[in-house]
């Protein structure tokens, strides 16, 4: 990494914030809006408000992360209650599912800014991005809410690494994405659903695996970890077994793990071989 070039793209996004001045920073906890809220305060104070939207799409160990970082930095940490998973264009769980839940949540923070005073609002959106299939950017676009990171050129190797400068829990923390994901792409959302999904990822979680999914489809559960994490999984038949019927006992009737362990879409993958089982 060009060390020069990351100190231009940082000298770029602190005048874009600058800027702006006012701002509704989306917080999530993850390490791109940590990024983002950590730059806005530096740059504009308490003109930045640092906001996080409470949903039952969003896992009870992220939030309570979100809230000891921001206090960590004294972000004074705003939260509003999102009802994304009332509206039915949401529950049927589409591909285009980001695109109303992110509508949901800028729709509230419009609301918030016009409240507060607030000129901007900007969420974690990085050039990494651009690669991929995204429909909530098309809501961020539709309201004109901005992506600092993005325009500052930002990637998420260089966004880790301004993270871990500052000093940012998040720095090194896997990606997360909400608990809707989880679940099979056109399998209705439920609250009852990400509640059962949370409970079982805080539970393997709790075992010392570091990146969690488990992902639902047919009320069956599809346990992945990290690929690094695998081997020590699959090789523990106690484990397995004590994974097997802890999950079963929230709620799940089967229980498999992926053999090939955590990869971003692995939503609709729950099949053709993917799973290894006792």
């Amino acid at each position: 990494m060009n060390l020069k070039v990351l100190r231009e793209k940082e000298l770029l996004l602190e005048l874009l914030l600058t800027e702006m001045n006012s701002v509704i920073v989306a917080y999530s906890g993850g390490v791109d809006s940590s990024v983002l809220a950590y730059y806005a305060r530096k740059c504009l104070s308490t003109n930045a408000k640092i906001v996080i939207a409470v949903s039952p799409s969003l896992a009870v160990d992220e939030l309570n992360f979100a809230r000891q970082q921001a206090s960590l930095f004294n972000w004074r940490l705003m939260e509003i209650e999102t009802n994304e998973v009332k509206k039915s264009e949401y529950l049927k769980n589409d591909q285009m599912r980001c695109y109303f839940c992110k509508s949901t949540l800028f729709e509230e923070l419009e609301v918030l800014a016009e409240e507060l005073g607030v000129e901007h609002l900007a969420y974690g959106a990085n050039v990494d991005d651009m690669m991929d299939f995204r429909p909530g950017h098309k809501a961020a676009r539709e309201r004109n809410v901005s992506s600092p990171l993005q325009k500052a050129g930002l990637s998420k190797e260089e966004i880790r690494v301004l993270a871990r400068k500052a000093n940012l829990p998040s720095w090194d923390r896997p990606q997360m994405a909400c608990l809707s994901s989880r679940v099979a792409t056109f399998e209705t959302i439920t609250p009852a659903k990400l509640r059962l999904v949370d409970r079982a990822e805080s539970f393997v979680r709790s075992l010392g695996f570091n990146q969690v999914r488990v992902r639902l489809k047919d009320n069956s559960a599809i346990v992945e970890v990290g690929a690094a994490e695998v081997p020590a999984l699959v090789s523990d038949v106690d484990l397995v077994s004590s994974i097997e019927a802890h999950l079963k006992s929230l709620g799940f009737t089967d229980v498999q793990i992926d053999k090939n362990g955590y990869r971003r879409g692995n939503a609709n993958l729950l099949s053709g071989g993917l799973v290894w089982t006792r």
